[in-house]
């Protein structure tokens, strides 16, 4: 038996951005439908470990069912040493047999579709009109928004901000603000911000880290990428439940038209990007049909047939 190995480049020439928000609004939209199965993702940390190890399962079901896990290792000092802060694996499964199909490179995937899910968000929530984007973080994830965002909207004007500039004066003005930080305590206050913004926060993605001050993610118009992680996982939404802050809806019912999105123009609408397991398996599925097609990667003997 063989299985497909995709590199990191491989991953990034198959999976174009354009390509991956579509297949994450379809991901998305099955999961409101009740096509998928996404148990909550499982930290391990090793008492004294520089970092910690997630695991990410998930069942789609189908024509062409999968089982998918990603797992990756979470080492916030990695950058200092050139390297990503997420790195790991997508192990696609056979929803049929369980065999085995192919070994991805989680880094890539992550990165491109957690940035296409922003977009799907953006394309749902912000304005029409929305022209200045800012962008704080200047990681991974700052990069591949970048990229990202510019595709649902007509982007005129981009403002990166890194660890030495001011989030404040970033923000000014902007009609879509990313946060894509390593942030443990509030970057972004409700102050800074204009009537109208849409906020994708992407960087917080455990209870005990925020990006957002409790009073603006309770102003906000919350849309979440599931209800049983946010309220599980985001520390960000757990904050500001004492504030008031309510999740209106997940993206998936936008998606299927179950319910509403942004309703004025002077509203803030927030997307809260936690990153769920049905996403890295669509993806996985997206690249084991394009890699075979395309004939990319690398296919290695696993198993005795």
């Amino acid at each position: 038996m063989k299985v497909l190995v995709l590199s990191e480049h491989d991953v990034e020439e198959l999976l174009t951005m354009e390509a991956c928000i579509e297949v994450m609004a379809d991901a998305l939209a099955s999961l409101a439908r009740g096509e998928v199965h996404n148990p909550l993702r499982m930290p391990v940390r090793a008492p004294g470990a520089p970092g910690l190890l997630g695991l990410m399962p998930a069942w789609r079901g189908g024509e062409t069912p999968y089982y998918a896990l990603k797992e990756v290792c979470v080492f916030p000092g990695n950058p200092k040493r050139g390297l990503d802060t997420h790195l790991g694996a997508v192990i696609l499964h056979s929803g049929d047999t369980g065999q085995p199909l192919a070994f991805m490179n989680a880094s890539a995937i992550t990165a491109i579709r957690t940035a296409a899910v922003s977009a799907v968000a953006t394309r749902l929530l912000a304005r029409e009109d929305a022209a200045v984007l800012a962008i704080i973080g200047t990681g991974v994830q700052g990069r591949s928004h970048r990229q990202a965002i510019p595709l649902v909207r007509n982007i005129r004007e981009i403002r990166m901000c890194g660890r030495g500039d001011s989030v404040q004066e970033a923000v000014r003005g902007a009609d879509i603000v990313v946060t894509a930080t390593s942030a443990k305590e509030p970057i972004l206050r409700r102050e800074w911000l204009s009537p109208g913004v849409h906020i994708n926060a992407v960087g917080s993605s455990v209870p005990t880290a925020r990006e957002l001050e409790a009073d603006l993610v309770a102003a906000a118009s919350l849309f979440v990428d599931r209800r049983e992680s946010t309220v599980n996982e985001s520390g960000d939404y757990l904050a500001a439940v004492d504030h008031g802050a309510v999740i209106r809806a997940e993206l998936g019912e936008l998606l299927t038209g179950t319910a509403e999105g942004r309703k004025s123009e002077s509203e803030i609408t927030l997307f809260k990007s936690l990153g769920l397991a049905v996403e890295d398996l669509a993806s996985a599925a997206f690249l084991y049909d394009a890699a075979r097609e395309k004939g990319r990667g690398t296919w290695v003997e696993f198993s005795a047939e």
